[in-house]
């Protein structure tokens, strides 16, 4: 895909896809993948991000990421765009570059580096030699300081890096980067719907979704009112979806670590709607009880709102 065309289709709404287990969480289920993303197709998705961190990226082995990004691919039409997660080691990343690109994605999403010692050029090196040896447009996946301004303006004029997924809340230095970046790269929100209105005000052309998984449709008439600049209407929606939001960000039974409801809220989620979510895989944990009758509550709620109807029907 050309980069601009890659460009444009990202100033939208990117579907972070969770990877399905089965019951013992021992295989990936490729069948229930296909499922999956045929049927956001259908609701109106048409970016994916397969491996991602709602994919579970690090609970995977590189053989299973390369599965899942060429299932997702081959599942889906030729007008679908397909972003997979990259990390780890420059061997490892570089050998999941060439799997994708023999698969047929259109992009790499670098995730954000977990390495106990990193040295700022030595950071910069890393991800041009990743973007140096694929033709895949690159996004760059900011979730701390790591990704500073200096790295994000060095990377930013590299030809195939086309986009960065911010995911710090803090809207007070993305408005700033936004403006002092050089490059040529579309800004996405990277921390959903519950900020949707403030960085899109402040530059973000699209958004990345984890709960779309389960509610595609008020996600996407999200993304249909900011680009209308329909605020009213955002706002709205938006603040029917924040008890999703809210409850994501929430620890764990017992003593956590932030955001660890994350992604078992998503695959309840994808189950209640008729779709299959499945298992986590240490270190996560599923929902206990209360939280399960929650996210059946927000449903509720959002289906007497007239917002939802079932990705199934």
């Amino acid at each position: 895909m050309p980069y601009d065309t890659l460009r444009e289709s990202l100033r939208s709404v990117s579907f972070t896809t969770p990877t399905p287990f089965s019951d013992d969480g021992d295989r990936v289920l490729e069948e229930r993948i296909g499922e999956n993303v045929r049927t956001l197709y259908d609701a109106g998705a048409r970016v994916f991000i397969p491996c991602g961190n709602t994919g579970e990226y690090y609970s995977l082995s590189q053989a299973e990421r390369i599965d899942v990004v060429e299932t997702t691919v081959d599942a889906l039409p030729e007008d679908a765009t397909v972003i997979g997660g990259v990390g780890g080691s420059t061997k490892n990343a570089l050998e999941l570059l060439e799997a994708y690109e023999r698969a047929g994605a259109d992009a790499a999403m670098i995730m954000y580096p977990r390495h106990t010692y990193i040295h700022e050029q030595g950071l910069i090196e890393y991800y041009r030699a990743l973007a140096d040896a694929t033709d895949l447009g690159i996004v760059l996946y900011k979730r701390g300081p790591l990704l500073n301004e200096t790295v994000l303006d060095e990377l930013s004029t590299v030809e195939n890096v086309v986009a960065v997924k911010y995911a710090v809340n803090d809207v007070k230095q993305f408005s700033r980067v936004t403006q002092t970046v050089s490059g040529d790269v579309v800004w996405l929100n990277g921390v959903a719907e519950r900020y949707a209105l403030a960085y899109a005000l402040e530059g973000a052309e699209g958004f990345t979704t984890g709960i779309g998984n389960f509610v595609p449709e008020p996600v996407l008439a999200l993304e249909s009112a900011l680009s209308a600049g329909d605020w009213s209407q955002a706002r709205e929606i938006r603040d029917a979806l924040r008890p999703y939001e809210d409850l994501r960000e929430e620890t764990g039974g017992g003593p956590a670590f932030g955001s660890a409801k994350n992604v078992p809220v998503v695959k309840y989620g994808s189950e209640l709607q008729g779709m299959y979510g499945g298992p986590v895989r240490n270190p996560l944990i599923e929902l206990e009880a209360d939280d399960r009758t929650r996210v059946e509550e927000y449903l509720e709620e959002l289906e007497k709102a007239g917002h939802l109807t079932s990705p199934s029907a």
